[in-house]
């Protein structure tokens, strides 16, 4: 560097900001440290000094004193070795579900400057190196999409005294907040929906029976079916997937070719198994009618446009958000659960 070269501009500091703003380095601590006793007024004067300074706070410091890493975890918990059409990774970033999932929470947490880290748990060395990685303080909290009534993590997940919201409510009893869709009574929707139509031979391709979501589906349909003493009901099970959807329906006409209606416990599901039924013959509505599970964007990919149960998952993925956060700003204090109620969207399919 020559003698005359200007020197490099030095990063803002919170005196800086103090000066801009006319108040305390203490004040501009506490509103960048995000303490909410601070008047509204200085909180404006502060943040307003911040962008005229180009202030950019030093998170590594700023984590010793807030004990906050700003991050939390989305932790996916699948059934180790599971016997399904589609690995597991695979699996997941195919499924709508996921990226709706995703989206909700982003909707909340990136306007709080809360970064999400993807985590997957789908042994038990990954589940290890999951709870270590917890334990270690890395993230302020975790939401977790657990997928098998049997699984041990909520319960070390509650071992860990870390904030936590479940997608769903849990099987085993953990005092955990959890955010679920009434899936019983969306499954009754779609029953009713079939019965009006006059519809009396029908069938299913129902959700993995080792998952609470694919159980509550299956009883739901079935018992509404038979309040309407519709009893003889075909099911095979499906695993949610695009592959297994079609694999499941190609089995159910083998069992049952006089259906003249199904309800497919995912839209996935449906997305595959409608090739199925147009390549036997089937006229969709005509001949079956044909009713889904999520109203994904695999319910509009179909053709005929697919009627389904909406369950609204970024509205409820954008509630864990929020309660995973008023856990995390407040711990100790009780955070309720949520129950969202599902809707039938009618589309061409039936």
């Amino acid at each position: 560097m020559t003698a005359d070269a200007p020197l490099p501009a030095r990063p803002a500091t919170l005196e800086d900001v103090a000066a801009v703003a006319g108040v305390s380095r203490a004040t501009v601590s506490r509103v960048i440290n995000g303490a909410t006793t601070v008047d509204p007024a200085l909180r404006r004067m502060v943040e307003e000094a911040v962008d005229a300074t180009g202030y950019v706070p030093n998170r590594a410091a700023r984590s010793l004193v807030t004990r906050r890493t700003d991050s939390v975890a989305l932790v996916v918990s699948e059934r180790e070795r599971r016997p399904v059409s589609e690995p597991f990774i695979g699996r997941m970033f195919s499924d709508p579900y996921f990226g709706r999932v995703v989206s909700g929470l982003l909707e909340v947490l990136r306007p709080a400057g809360i970064q999400l880290v993807l985590m997957l748990a789908d042994d038990q060395s990954s589940r290890d190196q999951l709870l270590s990685y917890l334990r270690h303080g890395h993230v302020d909290g975790v939401v977790l999409i657990s997928s098998h009534a049997d699984d041990p993590l909520p319960g070390l997940l509650h071992d860990t005294r870390l904030p936590a919201v479940l997608a769903g409510e849990p099987r085993r009893p953990t005092p955990l907040t959890y955010v679920e869709a009434d899936q019983r009574a969306g499954a009754q929707l779609a029953a009713e929906h079939l019965v009006s139509l006059g519809r009396r031979r029908i069938g299913t391709v129902s959700g993995p029976q080792d998952m609470p979501a694919g159980q509550a589906r299956l009883t739901g349909f079935l018992d509404a079916l038979s309040a309407h003493g519709i009893r003889d009901v075909t099911a095979v099970e499906g695993d949610f997937t695009h592959t297994g959807g079609a694999a499941a329906m190609k089995r159910l006409l083998e069992d049952r070719a006089d259906l003249d209606a199904v309800f497919i416990a995912s839209d996935l599901m449906a997305l595959g198994a409608l090739p199925v039924l147009l390549r036997a013959g089937k006229e969709i509505p005509d001949d079956i009618a044909l009713v889904g599970f999520d109203d994904s964007s695999a319910a509009t990919a179909c053709d005929p446009p697919l009627t389904t149960v909406r369950q609204p998952v970024e509205e409820m993925s954008a509630e864990m958000a929020r309660l995973l956060l008023k856990q995390i700003g407040s711990p100790g204090e009780p955070v309720p659960s949520a129950i969202f109620h599902p809707t039938l969207v009618r589309r061409r399919s039936a």
